[in-house]
């Protein structure tokens, strides 16, 4: 990686990095306060609408995001139709979603449901509003000012929900939290931004980003809906309570899982576009992203999960302690998460969103197998099958990079065990001081303490790459 490409990377990472930690850190606290003042079916009910809002802002986007941040010579005929026509599609699903919500709630069984969806998806505008500025944002690998518009937006929708929920507004704080968040993020990316739609618009530019981005969006909605089809299928044939439960565990761990992996998408989709006429250094930028990401991401899984029964007793209390058993399976799943994204930013980089869209069906169909086979076993038995599918998908999303730039599933492998065994050896580790001690806190912050001081003194000790990779990217910054 040539001196200035890694320059212009390491900053992305950086400020994509702020933005993801300080906002999301600071979520954490709010969610963790405001779980001690709601209920398990508070949230459930909000997981009940997570679909919705989730398909609006893949339809929203369309794929023009990532076809706007690819294309070399983007101009501003090009942003402002993507603009318009994100508009027009916003309100188009909201005015769905509105008529659809008391048919919604019905679904489910819970009259109340539908004023929350008709409410709670106005955020659907917000987004429709945003998502020219974030591209091209990014587009200049800008995450700085990202980040003061997101912590700015977190810490004052923070305040509000936690205002809410202490004066006995139950779900409802937990709504008007999401919909500020939004408004006043929205609000300071067209402040900051200084970016303007010019009154235009090109069919010519629509079917030229459409030709890209229509592939995406297919898998976008494909990957979106399956995503969501486990809250589905909790709140419909279980409880709101097992969905609220499943929705903090899944929240727990994505928090550094799926954030990771949005930095490592933000920053290496740019960084990779550059160079995607450039086979041999795209393939070994694209390995060192690889060996980066499992590196941070494998410990801190493993290590959540081997802790998850004493971090929810703590943090959470008593009442949420089905969710530690949910957290402690998903970690598995989701430990995966960075390598099929980053492998999947490569067909993208690429131009193969047909590839993109094939992987996704096919990786869908396995998914919606595996889950109907488990349903009638119980939701732990669901979350068990989420880890099967994870990691079978894994196969399937390899085979494609090894056709592009040949490095496949068995190279991928071979680059990614030393630390996927280091990690596992870690989870045993922190999970046998549980069975030495009964006292909460000294499980917690002893397995903390004992898991990371063994994992980077053993790759310390094991001279891996990415240790120092890590420790040359800190202290140039």
């Amino acid at each position: 990686m040539s001196n200035s490409l890694k320059q212009v990377t390491t900053r992305g990472i950086l400020w994509s990095s702020i933005e993801r930690f300080s906002v999301q850190s600071i979520q954490f606290v709010i969610m963790i306060i405001m779980a001690r003042l709601l209920t398990p079916e508070d949230y459930g009910l909000v997981g009940m609408l997570t679909i919705f809002l989730a398909v609006s802002q893949s339809l929203i986007d369309s794929g023009f995001s990532q076809a706007l941040i690819r294309k070399q010579n983007r101009t501003e005929v090009d942003n402002s139709t993507v603009f318009y026509f994100n508009i027009a599609v916003g309100f188009a699903l909201y005015l769905l979603f509105y008529i659809s919500a008391p048919w919604v709630a019905d679904f489910y069984g819970l009259p109340e449901l539908s004023l929350v969806m008709r409410v709670v998806c106005l955020g659907i505008i917000f987004n429709s509003l945003a998502v020219v500025q974030r591209a091209l944002l990014t587009v200049k690998i800008d995450f700085k000012t990202q980040a003061k518009a997101s912590l700015i937006a977190a810490v004052i929708s923070g305040v509000v929900g936690i205002m809410l929920a202490y004066t006995g507004f139950g779900v409802w704080a937990l709504v008007c939290q999401q919909l500020v968040n939004l408004g006043i993020n929205t609000f300071l990316l067209w402040i900051f931004s200084k970016w303007k739609p010019m009154r235009t618009y090109s069919w010519k530019s629509f079917r030229e980003l459409f030709s890209f981005g229509s592939k995406l969006l297919a898998s976008g909605l494909l990957d979106t809906t399956y995503s969501n089809i486990y809250p589905i299928v909790i709140g419909k044939v279980f409880s709101a309570g097992d969905l609220g439960h499943y929705t903090r565990a899944q929240q727990f761990s994505v928090f550094p899982s799926s954030n990771i992996t949005g930095i490592l998408q933000r920053v290496t989709f740019p960084v990779l576009c550059s160079i995607q006429n450039d086979i041999d250094r795209l393939r070994g930028v694209y390995r060192k992203f690889l060996k980066l990401s499992a590196y941070v991401v494998f410990p801190l899984m493993t290590g959540l999960a081997a802790v998850s029964f004493p971090f929810i007793r703590i943090v959470l209390g008593e009442k949420w302690m089905f969710c530690a058993v949910l957290l402690q399976i998903i970690c598995f799943s989701m430990m995966w998460y960075p390598i099929h994204a980053i492998n999947l930013n490569l067909l993208q980089v690429q131009g193969r969103s047909d590839l993109f869209l094939r992987l996704e069906i096919i990786k869908k169909a396995i998914g919606v197998s595996i889950l109907c086979l488990t349903i009638p076993l119980g939701l732990k038995t669901m979350c068990f099958g989420g880890v099967v599918s994870s990691i079978l998908c894994l196969v399937i999303n390899t085979f494609y990079t090894g056709k592009l730039i040949q490095v496949g599933f068995i190279m991928q492998m071979r680059d990614l065990f030393p630390t996927l065994a280091v990690s596992l050896l870690m989870f045993v580790l922190v999970l046998s001081l549980q069975w030495m001690t009964e006292n909460l806190y000294a499980q917690l912050l002893g397995g903390i303490l004992l898991g990371s001081g063994f994992y980077l003194a053993v790759t310390r000790l094991l001279r891996f790459q990415e240790l120092q990779e890590l420790f040359s990217l800190l202290s140039k910054r």
